[in-house]
């Protein structure tokens, strides 16, 4: 009989993460099924996909009705809706992560998006909504934004886990694992425990719709070979991208420096694959699954895509290692047709946040119109 892919993946070192959470997905026990049937491991959510929930069906009204009249603000009221949800999806995992020794089995909430350019307004929230969900198997998650970043090191030396979202550069990759390791010398040096759980998210599947698009924008002002090759260039800097990334985890987390560290206790911070679903239909819808295989590293996937993963995945060891040399040719002829990739991976980070805060406006909007509904 052939391996269940989800298996596969899980012994080959990569973690499957669901990139969906609700309510009724809790409720009905199906959360707890993709924990036996697909080796799921974790649970990513962010305000897409708290809007998606509680926007549609009743499964929040319950809840929202006790809150309708009392003197909570919209904002508030979402809170109190998201953290039950994210309490019971830790509860769900908690079995994993003491099965785990504490490695794995987490569950990631994030703080307001427009908080993406505050430092101290991102760590404040991050230790409040730590405090307030009160389980050791909670990620809070944070955009990796020249503002994110100082207050995801203090959160990390504060001993709170963390996951680092909306990376699509290796500059910002890399600034993100160094503040991950002094973080942790900076709590050995305190004599503290230094297990404290991180991922990087480093986005995949938006970087080929960007890029796509700009290379056929560039091969429309070419001819003949020269068109071709431009053409050619199309569903490769995702994926080439994402294993160069991980060559910097190897490199930082091989170190003599993290070496000290590991040897005191700490785990690394494991590079985890988000926006894994693939958005152009030409491409196979397992192209960031099946390409991305490597030991200490997640792909979080949403429900379309790891069910896929199950049906017909193919999954082989360490394919994150392959074409490395490829990957790095690839971003000089990149480079060569005009196109700079810095600029794209800056775009894509601004559109990112944006991406976050429309529907977080929209789910409060929603979510106060209920209200209305129900106090009037």
């Amino acid at each position: 009989m052939a391996k269940n892919p989800a298996f596969a993946l899980q012994e080959a070192g990569t973690a499957v993460w669901l990139d969906q959470l609700s309510r009724e997905i809790i409720e009905s026990g199906q959360l707890a099924a993709y924990i036996e049937d697909a080796a799921m491991s974790g649970v990513t959510s962010n305000p897409a996909i708290f809007h998606s929930a509680m926007t549609s069906g009743t499964a929040y009204d319950a809840q929202l009705e006790e809150l309708a009249g009392s003197s909570r603000n919209t904002e508030q009221l979402y809170e109190e809706l998201a953290v039950r949800d994210i309490q019971m999806a830790c509860d769900v995992l908690r079995p994993v992560y003491d099965r785990t020794g504490g490695a794995d089995g987490f569950v990631s909430l994030e703080v307001s998006p427009h908080l993406a350019r505050d430092t101290e307004g991102t760590y404040a929230a991050a230790k409040r909504l730590h405090a307030w969900v009160d389980r050791p198997n909670l990620m809070i998650k944070i955009p990796g934004t020249d503002e994110g970043l100082p207050a995801i090191r203090r959160c990390l030396e504060d001993g709170v886990p963390i996951n680092v979202t909306l990376l699509f550069s290796i500059d910002a990759y890399e600034a993100v694992a160094k503040a991950y390791v002094e973080a942790i010398a900076a709590r050995a040096e305190k004599g503290l425990s230094l297990d404290v759980g991180s991922v990087a998210s480093f986005f995949v599947s938006r970087i080929d719709s960007l890029v796509d698009s700009k290379l056929e924008a560039a091969a429309e002002k070419a001819d003949g070979s020269a068109r071709d090759a431009i053409l050619g260039l199309r569903g490769k800097a995702a994926v080439y991208n994402a294993k160069l990334a991980y060559q910097s985890y190897l490199r930082i987390f091989g170190s003599e420096d993290w070496k000290r560290l590991e040897g005191q206790g700490a785990r690394v911070q494991r590079p985890l694959w988000a926006s894994t679903s693939t958005k152009n239909p030409s491409y196979p819808d397992v192209l960031y699954v099946e390409t991305l295989v490597g030991r200490h590293t997640v792909n979080t996937m949403p429900v379309q895509t790891l069910e896929a993963t199950l049906d017909h995945g193919k999954i082989e060891k360490e394919t994150v290692l392959r074409e490395v040399e490829e990957a790095r040719k690839f971003f000089e002829t990149l480079e060569a047709t005009g196109i700079s990739f810095d600029q794209a991976t800056t775009e894509l980070l601004d559109e990112g946040i944006a991406k976050f805060d429309k529907p977080y406006d929209d789910l409060l909007a929603a979510l106060e119109s209920k209200r209305a509904k129900m106090t009037s």
